[in-house]
């Protein structure tokens, strides 16, 4: 297996939560070495290691984790749901102005 670098998010608030993650990656095989970044949450892991293999060791420590890459991208994915989303109140705009009678009337007759 060629030597790999995987880079993954992990929510990490204190020391403990890093020393979790440094103790998970010392004893997994193949890891040569690792940098943990607490301020921009980045966990960097270099060696003979499958990313997978990787996610699901990090993961263990209970502490959320994603793929960097992942990450980055999830924006582009919301950005294509707010396009869609202005085809709805559309419809909800006529159904709204038809129902804007039926309450006039019943004011007038209340207050006649």
């Amino acid at each position: 297996m060629a030597s790999e670098t995987v880079v993954l998010k992990v929510a990490m608030s204190c020391g403990g939560c890093s020393g979790a993650v440094k103790r998970v990656l010392t004893k997994m095989e193949g890891v040569e070495s690792f940098d943990i970044d607490m301020e921009q949450q980045k966990v960097t892991v270099k060696g003979n290691v499958k990313p997978e293999d990787v996610f699901q060791t990090v993961s263990k420590t209970g502490k959320k984790t994603a793929f960097w890459e992942a990450e980055e991208a999830t924006p582009a994915a919301g950005a294509a749901a707010p396009e869609a989303a202005p085809a709805a109140p559309a419809p909800e705009a006529a159904p709204a102005a038809d129902a804007a009678p039926a309450p006039e009337v019943t004011p007038a007759n209340t207050t006649a």
